[in-house]
């Protein structure tokens, strides 16, 4: 119920005004959110690749609707990539894209225009680009979308939410060799008709992906923060005698820090999920809404704070 309740309220305006102006919000939406610009973003993916990791960068700004905005995502976006070019960080990062950010909701022929743009960037910067998965309305075009770049694009990444009930078989169709696949659980509100929403249905559905992707000749990306998953994954690893370089996990910045760096000490390949700009609130409720915890943490911070 609560996870409900925060992401009804990631979509409501009242609720967002009522967070951006509460006193001491910024200090704990800093643990999230990797500053604002451009500069902020390549400062910490230094710090994070000077340590082993990899890093991938989320722009703020979804579920644009304006046609000005969207070429100023995919703008921001190029630049993005160059800084990243210019500094050599594209071989240890690369870029989450949502494709509402990118003009989805103006048609699906301009946002594979403009990921089509975003990727060339990528390339030229030695790296390359995820699409993030949304809503459970934007699956099927956002897979569409994503078969089309990689004819051009091959290292593209796709994302698979384990409590969508498609996504076993959507796994199963991206298994195959060259495929870049992120598994994570899904942080949107869906209808029981297309989505777990028992949280040992979706571990379970998540142990499901994780086995056909593992046995699969793909890349699996294992998103999650779960102790238990992320000993799972290993262990499949293992059983599919998959080397450290044929798969890493992925956990967001500013969330279990010490095992990101322990699991890379160890050898495995690890990505931290970077995100970045001034549209911080949605992505924030969504992260209070996956782990009781950091609702906690808020609360105590401004508690403590006040």
């Amino acid at each position: 119920m609560l996870r409900q309740a925060l992401l009804f309220a990631s979509r409501k305006g009242g609720a967002r005004r009522i967070l951006e102006t509460a006193p001491f919000t910024g200090d704990v939406v800093r643990r999230f959110v990797a500053g604002e610009t451009i500069e902020d973003a390549a400062r910490v993916t230094g710090d994070l690749t000077a340590e082993g990791l990899l890093v991938t960068l989320d722009a703020l700004g979804e579920d644009t609707e304006d046609g000005g905005r969207v070429e100023a995502n995919v703008d921001h976006y190029v630049a993005l990539l160059e800084r990243l070019g210019e500094s050599g960080l594209g071989t240890r990062a690369e870029v989450s894209v949502k494709l509402s950010a990118i003009g989805l909701s103006l048609g699906e022929e301009l946002a594979l225009e403009n990921a089509r743009r975003i990727c060339g960037a990528a390339r030229s910067a030695s790296t390359t680009v995820t699409l993030d998965m949304e809503e459970h309305t934007a699956v099927d075009a956002t897979l569409r979308i994503v078969h089309e770049l990689r004819r051009d694009f091959p290292d593209v990444g796709a994302v698979i939410q384990a409590y969508l009930r498609r996504a076993e078989e959507h796994c199963a169709e991206l298994a195959y060799e060259g495929s870049r696949v992120r598994l994570c659980k899904g942080a949107y509100a869906a209808p029981d008709a297309v989505a777990f929403t028992d949280k040992e249905e979706i571990d379970k559905s998540y142990v499901r992906c994780m086995k056909v992707l593992m046995a699969g000749k793909g890349y699996p990306m294992i998103a999650t923060h779960d102790a238990r998953l992320i000993d799972i994954g290993g262990a499949l690893a293992v059983l599919n005698e998959r080397d450290a370089d044929t798969f890493e996990y992925q956990m967001l910045y500013g969330i279990r820090s010490a095992e990101q760096r322990r699991l890379a000490g160890k050898g495995a390949q690890v990505r931290v999920y970077v995100a970045y700009g001034s549209e911080w609130y949605e992505y924030f409720m969504r992260r209070l809404a996956e782990r009781p915890s950091n609702l906690k943490l808020f609360a105590r911070s401004l508690v403590h704070r006040a």
